[in-house]
């Protein structure tokens, strides 16, 4: 299935939208970043180990092919972080109530408390960065990054290619 054309030329504002969101990728998304944020939670995980902690957290236990399908990354990494974090204490398989024959992923207590204290850490932080701001404009800004994630999903599934669903990704 060919890619569809790009549509015409982007707005000045969609433009600044996208560079205002490269910027913030790329400052959220450092190394050093990610380390302040850790000692900061005094949890020593990677990246990738987060980034998979927020997604078991924000959902239902799932299957390791439904997570990586969800964080756009291989398989394979989900399920090499997924033997890190159960080593580590931060989750557990538990049987898949749909297929005894399936596992899916869920936190353990010690998860559960390493993404509190993550969250906590980064939310302190976003607010020093944001403590000039005033309520209403806080809230318009949740608003509209709110309806912008949604709008982004909503855009990407209508993008996938047939057979690129996240219920392709297969059983784990």
């Amino acid at each position: 299935m060919a890619t569809p054309p790009l549509p015409g030329v982007p707005s000045t504002e969609v433009a600044e939208i996208e560079r205002a969101l490269t910027r913030i990728t790329y400052l959220s998304t450092r190394a050093r970043q990610h380390d302040r944020l850790m000692a900061l939670a005094g949890v020593p995980l990677d990246r990738a180990a987060v980034a998979l902690l927020r997604q078991i957290a924000d959902s239902e236990p799932l299957r390791p092919g439904e997570l990586a399908a969800r964080l756009g990354v291989e398989a394979s990494h989900v399920t090499r972080t997924v033997q890190q974090l159960q080593k580590s204490g931060y989750v557990t398989r538990v049987p898949d109530p749909d297929d005894r024959r399936a596992q899916r992923i869920e936190l353990t207590e010690a998860g559960r408390q390493a993404i509190t204290r993550i969250r906590e850490a980064g939310v302190r932080g976003m607010q020093l960065a944001l403590s000039d701001w005033s309520p209403e404009e806080l809230r318009q800004l949740a608003t509209l990054f709110h309806r912008m994630v949604d709008d982004f999903l909503a855009h990407a599934v209508e993008e996938e290619p047939e057979g690129q669903s996240a219920g392709a990704a297969g059983k784990d």
